[in-house]
């Protein structure tokens, strides 16, 4: 029944309420029953906000005493015009209904009685104009209060709702963009770990008997954690918006990709050229993350000594990407996914397209199609 405001709303509506009883008081007050009203249209004025429905229900005890006294209209009766209209925007939707049929009901109300009375007997054609125009312009004042109230009522309400759809929105944004930059630190610690494994083991086993190869070993090691801190800090930047940009490597990176892998220990072998300039940057950047982490998992998950097959055919509707290397000796199996899937998956489905990742006989196949062109 009563609603919630601010300390600050309640003091200017008491306040506001006091000031109009004040302003009515300096004038004449006639008898005590107009003091009475008058008072209840101020306590209905005060209580407008915080409980639309008792400052109806006292405006209209106001009203009600007025009429029984026989007393004309007042200037103290305005706050019925501010009691409706809070009652529409303000009120349930109880309250609000019944505020609209104390419009209706009050004109009518008041229309008998300013225009009956004693000694006027039937109504004649100029009474019975004179009640419709009073019906027709206190129905016009009641009602054009109340739906004032209604209309602010629903363009707040509009408000609201945008407001609330922006924050929504954003909020997808964000976990997307969060979701986006936790791919990328996956596919770029995943890929420089395995390396910099591979690497170490080589050159532990070489430092002995080629100290050359432990050294080509370690400069590869300095060189992959280099560029995966410079790609790290670069998406820690975006996770505290200090930049816009995070790393963006493109298909003409895959050579090199393919050349640090097999310094590591992973056969790679290329089926034709990879000639993909006429794609997005968005289409390039998710087929390099996709065979990134397809070539990383190769070297962690196949056989030692395995080898490993890339293949990027573009054709004029889709791209099709193909990675296949030896299954190791004893798979994990292939329902259980690990992130490294998951991810390459969803980098397809953000891309427009889709990914296979499956076993066929003693390899596993990596298949990711993207469309070209904006569909994506």
């Amino acid at each position: 029944m009563f609603r919630r405001l601010s300390v600050f709303q309640l003091v200017v509506d008491i306040a506001f309420a006091a000031a109009c009883l004040a302003v009515r008081f300096t004038m004449t007050v006639e008898n005590p029953a107009m003091a009475a009203v008058v008072v209840l249209m101020a306590l209905a004025l005060a209580l407008r906000r915080v409980s639309p429905a008792l400052a109806l229900a006292v405006a209209w005890v106001g009203a009600i005493l007025q009429m029984l006294a026989g007393m004309t209209p007042d200037a103290s009766n305005l706050a019925i015009l501010a009691v409706l209209y809070t009652s529409a925007r303000y009120g349930t939707r109880i309250v609000r209904w019944l505020g609209l049929a104390s419009a209706g009901l009050g004109a009518l109300v008041a229309t008998i009685y300013l225009t009956s009375g004693p000694g006027l007997g039937l109504p004649d054609s100029r009474v019975l104009l004179g009640a419709i125009l009073t019906f027709v312009g206190s129905a016009a004042v009641l009602g054009l209060s109340w739906t004032l109230g209604l209309l602010v009522l629903t363009w707040r309400t509009s408000i609201d709702s945008r407001r609330e759809r922006g924050a929504a929105q954003r909020a997808v944004i964000v976990e997307q963009e969060r979701n986006r930059i936790a791919r990328d630190m996956h596919d770029v610690v995943a890929h420089s770990l395995a390396v910099v494994i591979a690497q170490a083991d080589g050159a532990r086993y070489a430092s002995a008997t080629d100290p050359a190869v432990a050294q080509d070993a370690l400069a590869t090691i300095a060189t992959t954690a280099r560029e995966a801190l410079g790609d790290v800090r670069s998406l820690l930047a975006q996770l505290r918006h200090e930049q816009g940009d995070g790393p963006s490597p493109t298909l003409a990176d895959l050579t090199a990709l393919v050349e640090q892998l097999r310094a590591s220990g992973l056969s790679v072998d290329v089926s034709g050229p990879i000639d993909a300039t006429s794609l997005p940057a968005a289409q390039q950047l998710a087929l390099y993350r996709i065979a990134q982490e397809a070539l990383t998992n190769a070297l962690r998950h196949g056989r030692p000594g395995g080898r490993a097959t890339l293949s990027l055919d573009v054709g004029a509707d889709a791209a099709t990407l193909t990675i296949a290397n030896t299954l190791a000796e004893h798979p994990r199996p292939v329902g259980r996914a690990g992130h490294g899937i998951t991810g390459m998956t969803e980098r397809a489905h953000l891309a427009g397209g889709s990914l296979t990742a499956t076993a066929e006989g003693d390899s596993f196949v990596v298949t990711a199609r993207i469309p070209v062109g904006s569909r994506s």
